[in-house]
């Protein structure tokens, strides 16, 4: 695998301000807690990691940051960026839907709902920044499922994103089609796309992470660096979490 794209990150929050801040973030499914008072600053800069235990909350995490569902108590806000608008988002769930169609036709798809040109010029260069121009005939459907991840990425480029979400993206793939998917996102992050990853695989949080949040009973425990995170964790949650134990809060 690559090695991760920075050593040593200047800042967790980045020096043009957050692309999106949560102050006293809560979220409850009827009367189950799932998010309780988070406060997080998503800015520009290097991957951001979210990690943490089976149902810590990474997930709806994403979801908020997405305005998939909506804060139940606190405030969410877009900041405004480069020419006064607010950010562009996109989301790669862990098994995404493909379309009925050739994989060219889903990125064509994919332009044309974010108001872009479907030339194939622009197809091709999608699909080329995923390697998968060689298959752009082929259905979506009968790709093989690292095929597929590549191109729900190459989608959600469709948006020109400020902020790519990706939930889980390589949880089912073998070490080669990981590989492939952690390539794109490094590319992606080093043009200046803000990538957070939720993910259980630490080698990939080390290869690919500025900065890691670690996610335990909906609540933030720690946030740092990676190779802080990895070598000098500050909480005891997080050192629990790091030698394997069960961490059910913080």
């Amino acid at each position: 695998m690559q090695d991760r794209i920075v050593d040593d990150p200047t800042s967790l929050t980045g020096s043009d301000g957050p692309l999106v801040r949560l102050e006293r973030v809560s979220y409850t499914a009827g009367d189950t807690p799932i998010l309780t008072d988070l406060w997080l600053d998503i800015a520009s800069g290097p991957p951001t990691i979210l990690l943490g235990p089976n149902g810590a909350g990474k997930s709806t995490l994403l979801k908020l940051l997405m305005g998939l569902v909506a804060p139940t108590e606190g405030n969410l806000e877009a900041r405004r960026v480069l020419g006064g608008r607010l950010p562009r988002m996109a989301f790669v769930f862990q098994r995404p839907v493909m379309l009925k169609r050739s994989a060219a036709a889903n990125v064509a798809y994919a332009l044309r709902a974010a108001g872009r040109s479907t030339s194939g010029n622009a197809i091709r260069d999608l699909l080329d920044r995923v390697a998968l121009d060689h298959l752009r005939d082929r259905p979506a459907r009968r790709l093989s499922a690292g095929e597929q991840q590549r191109l729900a990425l190459a989608r959600a480029l469709a948006r020109e994103p400020d902020l790519l979400l990706l939930d889980e993206p390589t949880a089912s793939l073998d070490p080669t089609a990981t590989k492939a998917v952690e390539d794109i996102v490094a590319n992606v992050a080093r043009e200046g796309v803000k990538v957070v990853i939720a993910t259980h695989d630490m080698g990939q949080a080390r290869r690919l992470g500025g900065d890691v949040v670690l996610v335990v009973g909906g609540r933030i425990a720690e946030r740092s660096a990676t190779e802080d995170f990895f070598k000098r964790p500050s909480t005891e949650a997080a050192r629990r979490f790091l030698a394997g134990d069960l961490v059910l809060s913080t």
